[in-house]
């Protein structure tokens, strides 16, 4: 069993930027077990005045879209040119029967995993439809007291999550790929709605051509969108993480996108709100965690289950029961 360390411990070991200590404090705030939740709550309480400080930018894209190449390239251009200190939230797909980790982004952005400036950390999406996980929030707010001054959410992308990682970011980027079929029926215009810039990867070689062409297709399309509460006009790319091509560009969009938010007052006011739906999202899970831990719940909730699976009940029913115990 993983060593646990007082509050002091983990405290000061985040804040002086410890990595060893920030990877135990993240794996304490996943960690499902009352005692380790309490104490993570503390460790939260303690560091969270120094959190906040950083730029927030979501990434998700569909399977197969380069994330983590893409992810890589921006990262070393970050740390090597700007003196950026980057954290990599990935999120991988889980085992359904084992829990664990299946494609690991730490092995596929090995140079980027070996800078001193920069922290990667994947952890298994579990039961989280597209790999948000419950801790993510809680990891980025640790990410930032040891000094990462940007963060990078990175989502399975399945089509789930891109919602919740809208909810906890400041910028939104979308990956997508030329010559995959009709390119405006590649994503759903919710996503596209929510995105702050779009950037067509792998526009290289026999690829740059059709890049471009997608490039003015999604750039047409986001014309026909309303303008955004930010008022930010969404900005289509195409890039290279082979060549380099584009990948400086996007992180001038990001910056762009902060100095105009900042000067209207939108960036904090969004980032209040987020405070809000968190809020919100966490008395919803705690409650739901201390329903089913209720005995009367647990002596009961087998039966209701059969009933509902044989149809002598119909689910409203059935939970209309189990919350009147």
């Amino acid at each position: 069993m993983a060593k646990r360390f007082s509050v002091s411990e983990y405290t000061n070991g985040v804040l002086s930027g410890n990595r060893v200590m920030l990877s135990r404090a993240i794996t304490l705030v996943e960690s499902t077990l009352p005692t380790d939740q309490a104490l993570a709550q503390q460790v939260l309480d303690a560091v969270l005045p120094h959190a906040g400080r950083s730029v927030r930018v979501g990434i998700t894209g569909v399977p197969g879209v380069g994330k983590s190449t893409f992810i890589e390239a921006l990262g070393l251009h970050l740390v090597n040119t700007q003196g950026r200190r980057l954290a990599v939230l990935a999120v991988d797909p889980s085992s359904q029967r084992s829990g664990g980790s299946i494609l690991g982004d730490k092995t596929r952005m090995n140079l980027l995993a070996a800078h001193p400036q920069a922290f990667i950390r994947p952890s298994p999406a579990g039961r989280s439809l597209g790999g948000v996980t419950r801790a993510t929030r809680e990891a980025m707010a640790l990410c930032e007291a040891a000094g990462h001054d940007v963060i990078f959410v990175e989502t399975v992308g399945v089509g789930q999550s891109e919602t919740a990682v809208h909810s906890m970011v400041d910028f939104f980027l979308l990956l997508m790929l030329a010559g995959a079929g009709d390119e405006l029926q590649g994503i759903k215009k919710g996503i596209m709605e929510m995105a702050d810039a779009v950037t067509i990867t792998k526009a290289d070689g026999d690829n740059e051509l059709a890049s471009r062409r997608a490039r003015r297709e999604y750039q047409n399309a986001l014309h026909l969108f309303p303008l955004a509460p930010s008022a930010w006009s969404p900005v289509v790319t195409t890039s290279s993480a082979l060549t380099g091509a584009g990948v400086p560009e996007v992180w001038g969009i990001v910056e762009q996108y902060v100095q105009q938010t900042q000067t209207s007052g939108y960036f904090q006011q969004r980032r209040q709100e987020q405070n809000l739906h968190w809020l919100h999202e966490t008395i919803r899970e705690t409650l739901e965690t201390r329903f089913f831990a209720r005995p009367e719940v647990q002596q009961h909730l087998p039966a209701v289950q059969q009933r509902v699976l044989n149809g002598q009940q119909s689910a409203f029913g059935a939970a209309a029961e189990l919350l009147g115990l």
